[in-house]
């Protein structure tokens, strides 16, 4: 299927119902609990912001960029995220603020970015963070140029990939004494965890719910 059709399935999955829990990657408690909240405590006043899952085609095949945070930034050092931040005044809204972020962080021309839909807004607690994913893409093949301030490096992964059984994987950490089953996404040698494999599986739980879990020319 020709990468501009999967654009338009993509297009009305987005529109579709949320998927479920249990189809989200998530931190869990070892008896599979989730261990985290998705909307702000009680008294908690978040920083709204957004983050832009871009794609691109490259060799007749959709792909995405991924960005691993610098030892700068004041949160998530080292970690693998999308570009994205805090909705500005000037930004009109969460998709002017995933583009603007973009621009700043990987060098996407907004102009080029056509808007397909958004994901479910969550909160991430160590950064007080309330996010909208925005998901666009990007009509030509794309080669990140990152601002070293905020972004290590960027890697780009077929979208296909995300599909893959074997990309999916779990362990299981203990942090602040308490032990918690960490499901990830391994790509190009990183563990994609944490908010960013959340919105990724949501992602890919739509795109299945539609049938689309194919993504080469040759499907």
């Amino acid at each position: 299927m020709h990468w501009r059709k999967q654009i338009e399935l993509i297009r009305q999955a987005l529109a579709g119902p949320p998927p479920s829990l249990e189809e989200v990657l998530v931190l869990r408690r070892l008896d599979g609990a989730p261990l985290r909240p998705f909307t702000p405590p009680p008294g908690v006043t978040p920083r709204q912001s957004a983050a832009l899952l871009l794609l691109f085609p490259r060799n007749e095949q959709l792909h995405l960029p991924l960005t691993v945070r610098s030892s700068r930034v004041t949160t998530h050092r080292g970690e693998v995220s999308l570009p994205g931040g805090g909705i500005d005044p000037d930004d009109g809204g969460a998709i002017g603020a995933a583009l603007r972020e973009a621009q700043e962080e990987i060098g996407v021309d907004p102009m080029r970015v056509e808007v397909l839909g958004a994901l479910t807004t969550f909160y991430i607690p160590p950064s007080n963070n309330y996010l909208t994913p925005i998901v666009g893409v990007y009509p030509a093949s794309f080669e990140p140029n990152h601002d070293p301030e905020e972004v290590a490096s960027v890697f780009t992964v077929p979208l296909a990939t995300l599909f893959d059984p074997a990309t999916v994987r779990e362990e299981i950490w203990e942090r602040n004494g308490t032990q918690m089953r960490v499901p990830f996404f391994a790509l190009n040698g990183h563990k994609v965890w944490g908010a960013t494999a959340l919105l990724l599986s949501e992602f890919v739980a739509r795109l299945r719910r539609t049938g689309l879990d194919c993504f080469t020319a040759n499907c």
